[in-house]
């Protein structure tokens, strides 16, 4: 079945990599159109993995990543007349050069061609990655979870029968339907077909495409996001920032998981925030000199300062210095989203540089690393790699280079 799937998607590939602007920006909106007519179709099918999702005893978290409702269709759809809005990744000129020899030399972003996406509970990505795909002039193979495999279904034949109305190939988007274990082993030995493979979904999953894969991969990384309440910082507004970051949802990778206080103000800063954290129930695992500010919350064991929860918990270590913040940051972190709160504009501007995560904050909510918050769109994912692209992933980094050269019968 994969191979069909990538004879197709190469096919497609080719088409796609000589269509214009218009037509990929009318496949999107066709798409979005579509996506919000068929809304009652596409819930009935979530509902049968929500079903089956609360009877496999997935967790809060995964429930959450993985239902749909009419709000977050629309959103999806929004995300696709976004992705039309936003210039052509393609055929940009980056840099042009004429050689002594009369040669001209250009520089242009082109399509990387078959981009393959492995996944969990989010029917959502089937949509935002094949737009993006899409508008970015790839064919792309999505292979979801068995948790959302219903509601993917829903999405990808929305989608495809959206582009294949408007002329484009249909096997630009396809979607394997087969959820074991071998179909995704076989998507990462498909060198030669796909040109690129990204996962996305939690920390075992990135790790097995990484370590198994011959296909190129970019890193989506899980997010164990720091928030450091600097010894200058301003209480009320950490409290807030946190609450937003830990509470607003849960389930992402841009959520916070981890608190780091200095001990200087740790007897003001802890309780302020655990009384925010408290409207909501979160359960904080901390060390012992936090603890001995707040008696009542748990013992942190090292394993927590490590953890991406996706649940209302989230620990608490206390330090003496900016310095031992960082460290503790860079030594934990899983390199997605990490921000300060201080008023100190030094502090802020030695913890930016040091901090060594794709997206670094002052005073504001790591709730922003996020492809549309960043003006980008629709985003494919979040890469924690630093090859090629790191950060929310939008069209641009679904290109790749090429060198076009004009001559008029040089020869060396």
């Amino acid at each position: 079945m994969l191979e069909q799937l990538g004879i197709n998607a190469k096919k497609a590939a080719g088409i796609l990599t000589t269509a214009t602007t218009a037509q990929k920006n009318k496949a999107l909106k066709e798409i979005a159109r579509s996506l919000v007519k068929n809304a009652d179709d596409i819930i009935a099918e979530n509902i049968t993995d929500i079903v089956n999702g609360k009877k496999a005893g997935l967790n809060d978290g995964m429930l959450d990543r993985l239902m749909l409702n009419e709000e977050r269709i629309k959103d999806i759809a929004d995300g696709c007349i976004q992705v039309a809005k936003l210039d052509d990744p393609c055929s940009r000129v980056l840099d042009e050069i004429t050689r002594p020899n009369g040669l001209k030399i250009k520089k242009v972003s082109c399509p990387m061609g078959v981009i393959g996406i492995i996944y969990e509970a989010r029917p959502n990505v089937t949509a935002d990655a094949a737009a993006l795909c899409l508008k970015s002039g790839n064919a792309v193979i999505l292979r979801g979870g068995k948790e959302a495999i219903n509601s993917n279904i829903a999405i990808a034949n929305v989608m495809r029968d959206a582009v294949e109305r408007v002329g484009l190939p249909k096997d630009s988007i396809q979607l394997v339907t087969d959820t074991s274990r071998s179909s995704a082993n076989e998507l990462m030995k498909m060198k030669g077909v796909l040109d690129c493979l990204i996962p996305r979904g939690g920390k075992a999953l990135i790790q097995s495409v990484v370590e198994n894969s011959t296909v190129p991969v970019i890193e989506t990384g899980s997010g164990n996001c720091h928030i450091y309440v600097d010894e200058y910082a301003d209480i009320d507004m950490a409290a807030e920032i946190i609450f937003n970051a830990k509470t607003q949802r849960i389930s992402v990778c841009n959520a916070c998981e981890s608190l780091v206080i200095h001990s200087a103000v740790i007897d003001k800063a802890l309780p302020a925030i655990k009384k925010r954290l408290d409207e909501k129930n979160v359960v904080i695992r901390a060390d012992e000199r936090a603890r001995a500010v707040c008696p009542d919350i748990e013992k942190a064991e090292e394993i927590d300062f490590a953890t991406e929860y996706l649940d209302y918990i989230i620990s608490v270590k206390t330090v003496d210095s900016l310095d031992e913040a960082i460290d503790h940051i860079n030594k934990n972190s899983t390199g997605h989203s990490e921000a300060i709160i201080t008023n100190n504009k030094d502090n802020a501007k030695i913890f930016m540089s040091r901090i060594d995560s794709s997206s670094v904050y002052h005073n504001a909510s790591t709730r922003f690393t996020d492809g549309g918050e960043f003006g980008l769109g629709a985003e494919i994912g979040i890469s924690t790699q630093k090859l090629h692209a790191r950060g929310p992933m939008g069209l641009a980094e679904l290109t790749t280079t090429k060198y076009l050269i004009f001559g008029n019968g040089q020869v060396r």
